[in-house]
């Protein structure tokens, strides 16, 4: 559920935007500096895209902008501007019932602390989402994960839920 705008906090030039936000059509007035995190944080009351190094690095701000995997930290709310952006409260069903990719990681403990599982959720689910062959080579899973930082796990199980979750969603390997 995204919250209604609140009061400018802010002295700074402010931009109109307009995108969809889960599905949802959001228009804000925001300041020219506001980071994409800090908009769907803040404004919008998503707290599930998290943010860890604040410089692209960890990529546990990471959403889908258009589709595609993207540093939320690194992208301004007004670059954002007329584009769709998914989070990870868009993943599971509205019952509560998991994603596949979700489901995969609790099935193979693909988490542990889980603050870099949305991020590395929603980088899988946008490559799954592709037309483009997968590769569950190990070293193709670790290429897929390259972008996405994990403190707690060493990433096996992680590999092993990337793997389950293109089981569950009858994706072939290339």
């Amino acid at each position: 559920m995204i919250k209604p705008a609140i009061a400018d906090r802010s002295a700074d030039a402010q931009v109109e935007v307009a995108l969809t936000v889960n599905g949802e059509a959001v228009r804000r007035s925001v300041s020219v500096r506001l980071l994409l995190s800090d908009f769907l944080r803040h404004e919008l009351g998503l707290t599930g895209t998290h943010v860890g190094c604040e410089h692209g690095v960890c990529g546990c701000c990471t959403v889908l902008i258009d589709g595609k995997p993207g540093r939320s930290c690194l992208t301004l709310a007004a670059q954002a501007n007329g584009y769709s952006i998914r989070t990870i409260e868009s993943v599971a069903a509205a019952d509560g019932t998991l994603h596949p990719v979700q489901q995969a990681f609790k099935e193979c403990h693909g988490l542990q602390c889980g603050y870099c599982t949305p991020g590395m959720v929603m980088n899988i689910l946008g490559r799954f989402e592709e037309k483009e062959p997968l590769d569950l080579s190990d070293d193709g899973i670790r290429e897929l994960l390259s972008g996405n930082l994990c403190r707690c796990t060493g990433y096996l199980n992680i590999i092993a839920a990337v793997r389950r979750a293109a089981e569950l969603l009858g994706k072939t390997p290339a």
